[in-house]
């Protein structure tokens, strides 16, 4: 009776672990399922990586969010290597519903290659509508740039004035623009050269005239020629550097055309700016490299807080609003910085008593108001011009600030936001101190101790 009785709780017992054991077995699998539908309905990732390497940038959140019609990413490659392309496309594809990736092996569908022109592997076209852009490179600036090319319906030119001494889109080396005529060619612009001097008008193809540093004087042919393109509704970007008298090399003090800024409500200095700030120091620039890590509210410029700019060789501005204008200033500079008034030859003191404390207002953009419906002039006044060249471009917030001022002036305020940031070098330096101590850890420390750690485990276990 006791062994019934016995068995019948042992029977009980495996019954009650089995139903135990299959309850939690069915949970497990209840919640890898859940997970799993989760996990395909909400694709989410973190990045961990300093600069956000591998997040798709603001500017190109803002287009693909902001998508109106469907558009399709085809992606041309052997099929062995879709998946090294699936982790940008996919950055997009969650980004809207709107976008839909579709992959192509030109071997496999020869006639769709075909039909988009492909003749490389690893090739992204995308299209919106019935347009179709294939992007430059297989990176996020290439895809991107396809989008708006396809997004936007004419052509937008950016012209550099020459024949003054301006810098050059076409200079290679350290003062030339050929960098940035590069990033404009990225964000879908194309650019050309015109001079004013043969010819004294702005032709009309010019959606934003950029005037880069003219070491001349401007003649009042060409003055009158950029006056009426703005007040007529035109786009311009002044870059004008402090009128300098040196021994080898004088920078003219352009009075003409700092009298028709001044008539729009901007007021060139004509003085240096001498930046005492002690971060120029630790990164290795002097005081005729004016930093900038404070902003204004205005489009161009709300983006880059937190993001330092440097302006070397610059002039400070004056801003007013005025009957037909309305100017907003973009930002100053440093507290600790400093005006220079004398230009003519000599020395620049910092701490000169004559010199204007700052900080000082170094850039303007206004508006032109023309009395036509729907027609606004826009125009970008900044006291320095090398910033924008090769040797200084890339330098922190440069590029984008650069890029955000043509982008206002022509109008594609949606594109205005930081650009996609290159890789950081981030490899190890160490001293040869450094590099013994590890070469010594890890061959004879480390190996010693794990010897001596199973010395004593044996023992107490013997």
């Amino acid at each position: 009776m006791a062994s019934d009785s016995g068995n019948h709780r042992n029977r009980a017992r495996q019954t009650r672990y089995a139903a135990y054991a299959a309850l939690y077995t069915l949970v497990v699998i209840a919640a890898a399922v859940v997970v799993n539908v989760l996990a395909n309905r909400y694709n989410k990732s973190w990045d961990a990586t300093p600069n956000k390497r591998y997040t798709l940038s603001e500017e190109s959140a803002k287009i693909i969010k902001g998508l109106r019609q469907d558009a399709t990413i085809f992606y041309f490659d052997q099929s062995t290597r879709f998946g090294e392309a699936r982790d940008l496309l996919t950055e997009y594809k969650n980004l809207s519903p709107k976008v839909h990736i579709q992959y192509v092996d030109p071997d496999k569908d020869p006639q769709l290659a075909r039909a988009d022109g492909v003749q490389n592997m690893g090739t992204a076209v995308v299209q919106i509508g019935d347009k179709k852009e294939a992007a430059a490179a297989f990176t996020e600036e290439g895809i991107t740039g396809a989008f708006i090319r396809d997004l936007k319906s004419s052509t937008r030119t950016v012209c550099f004035a020459a024949g003054s001494g301006e810098h050059q889109i076409d200079d290679t080396g350290r003062y030339g623009l050929s960098s940035f005529k590069d990033r404009l060619s990225k964000e879908s612009y194309e650019t050309e050269t015109v001079d004013l001097i043969t010819r004294p008008q702005v032709p009309a193809e010019c959606t934003v005239l950029v005037i880069a540093g003219p070491s001349h004087d401007y003649q009042q042919p060409e003055v009158s020629a950029i006056q009426d393109y703005v007040q007529k509704g035109g786009r311009a970007m002044f870059l004008l550097d402090p009128p300098l008298q040196g021994r080898t090399q004088s920078i003219g003090a352009n009075d003409a055309l700092a009298a028709v800024l001044a008539g729009w409500g901007v007021t060139l200095g004509k003085d240096l700016i001498l930046d005492r700030s002690p971060i120029g120091q630790l990164i290795g620039v002097g005081p005729e490299v004016a930093l900038v890590t404070h902003y204004e509210q205005q489009p161009i410029v709300s983006d880059l807080k937190g993001t330092a700019t440097g302006f070397p060789i610059a002039q400070s501005i004056s801003v007013s609003n005025t009957g037909k204008t309305s100017v907003d200033k973009l930002f100053s500079s440093s507290e600790a910085s400093e005006a220079a008034t004398n230009l003519s030859g000599g020395e620049l003191r910092v701490d000169d008593p004559k010199n204007k404390r700052g900080p000082l207002a170094m850039a303007a953009a206004g508006t032109y108001t023309t009395g036509s419906s729907g027609t606004q002039g826009r125009f970008v006044v900044l006291g320095s011009s090398t910033w924008l060249t090769n040797g200084f471009l890339d330098f922190n917030g440069n590029s984008d600030l650069a890029l955000n001022s043509i982008n206002w002036l022509a109008s594609d305020e949606d594109l205005i936001s930081i650009r996609p940031k290159a890789p950081e070098d981030e490899h190890l330096s160490l001293t040869r101190a450094q590099m013994n101590l590890v070469r010594v850890t890890s061959q004879f420390i480390l190996p010693l101790l794990m010897i001596v750690l199973g010395t004593v485990i044996w023992w107490r276990r013997r």
